[in-house]
């Protein structure tokens, strides 16, 4: 859109035209356990809660569950936590073992953390991320992973944000940003199946 002088207006002035692009594509995606983490991504009572974020509470069986196979078929869970929370902040449902590694960060979970030296200790080489919020744990973490050369598998019904936009966002940025496109790939967790 142009102004009466010609010139282009910023997004900000044409935002009510944009058009949302189609949903990217969910497919289904099978892992080998042995290869493959399990990342969970500040799922904590602060900020997981039916007051503040409703959406990430609706997410809790589904990831659970994904948590009881991956814990069955023995991969490796790390959780992450924001700089100030403790292990006791994880939410029940998803409450970590004594042996499950706890880094904590802002958004990025590989910066200033031992994240990357766990997976490459363990020769992983797919990491599944959950977590809230989409837009800023998923997100970032994601494409940090990419930027090691890990593969991104994300569930779309594992992430959450207390806005549909920002979930929304963030699937389409995952398959069509030039970093990650061609190493993040969209689920939903019925369609992930891990095997060892």
């Amino acid at each position: 859109m142009t102004d009466k002088r010609g010139r282009r207006g910023s997004i900000i002035e044409e935002w009510a035209e944009v058009v949302t692009p189609p949903p990217p594509p969910v497919e289904a995606v099978s892992l080998s356990a042995r290869t493959t983490a399990l990342l969970i991504l500040d799922i904590q009572k602060s900020n997981c809660n039916p007051e503040t974020r409703p959406r990430c509470v609706a997410t809790l069986p589904e990831v659970r569950e994904l948590l009881r196979e991956a814990r069955r078929l023995g991969m490796l869970v790390v959780y992450s936590l924001t700089r100030g929370a403790q292990e006791t902040d994880v939410r029940d449902e998803l409450a970590p073992r004594p042996e499950d590694p706890i880094v904590r960060s802002g958004v990025d979970k590989f910066h200033d953390t031992p994240l990357e030296g766990l997976l490459c200790a363990r020769g992983i080489e797919t990491v599944i991320l959950v977590g809230t919020p989409a837009h800023g744990a998923v997100l970032h973490t994601a494409t940090a992973a990419v930027l090691r050369g890990l593969k991104v598998v994300v569930p779309v019904d594992g992430i959450s944000a207390s806005e549909p936009f920002a979930e929304q966002y963030t699937a389409w940025h995952l398959v069509n940003a030039p970093g990650t496109r061609r190493q993040a790939r969209l689920t939903r967790l019925d369609l992930l199946k891990l095997a060892l």
